[in-house]
């Protein structure tokens, strides 16, 4: 093939996409408070959640955190959005439930901390939450599915809630607006390698 001719089938090419692509953009007609969520055994379910949120805070936007099972560990996200002015930030979990092992003291504090996300539900001033590794209290039953999908379904008009954690209960994705599962196809630790500062805390 000719380099002219490959050069003229490769702009007709795009023009058709870009016909598809418009027509796409053309139909999405309407703003809404999205739910997001990030689920898989993939690594990168809170590093894209906080992206999104650095990227919210470029636009201007207040944003909330709540992270469920984690304690008070040192990773660099806390470290660096804890001092945003447009940042509320709250650890609501004692640490990983292999370190707890206390199932009554697990819940209590999942409980305790869906109370204080529903008050962050209930602010007009919170453009965007993050609710880290909420998939796991829902999954161990810990929270109620009715209640919390209730909860996000009162939430303000132009609130965005991204949720993360593995193994998102099936009635979880059902409701979400964006749903990605992240998938682990290779993963340094599994070769002996400590978790990296930057990269995995």
């Amino acid at each position: 093939m000719t380099e002219p001719h490959a050069a003229q089938r490769h702009q007709q090419r795009m023009q058709r996409k870009k016909t598809v692509v418009d027509a796409a953009i053309a139909r999405a007609d309407h703003d809404q408070g999205l739910l997001l969520v990030l689920t898989g055994n993939g690594k990168g379910k809170s590093s894209s959640a906080f992206g999104m949120m650095a990227r919210a805070l470029g636009h201007g936007l207040r944003v909330g955190v709540a992270q469920f099972i984690k304690g008070s560990q040192d990773t660099g996200e806390e470290c660096f959005f804890r001092q945003q002015e447009q940042v509320v930030w709250h650890v609501l979990g004692e640490g990983f439930t292999w370190d707890t092992q206390n199932l009554q003291r697990d819940r209590d504090i999942a409980l305790q901390g869906w109370m204080v996300v529903q008050e962050m539900l209930r602010n007009p001033d919170l453009q965007m939450l993050v609710l880290d590794e909420l998939t796991y209290p829902l999954q161990y039953g810990w929270l109620d599915m009715e209640r919390v999908l209730a909860d996000l379904r009162r939430r303000p008009p132009m609130q965005h809630v991204i949720i993360t954690g593995r193994a998102a209960p099936q009635a979880l994705c059902d409701a979400a607006d964006t749903l990605t599962e992240l998938s682990d196809l290779k993963h340094a630790f599994r070769a002996g390698v400590r978790a990296q500062k930057g990269v995995d805390c």
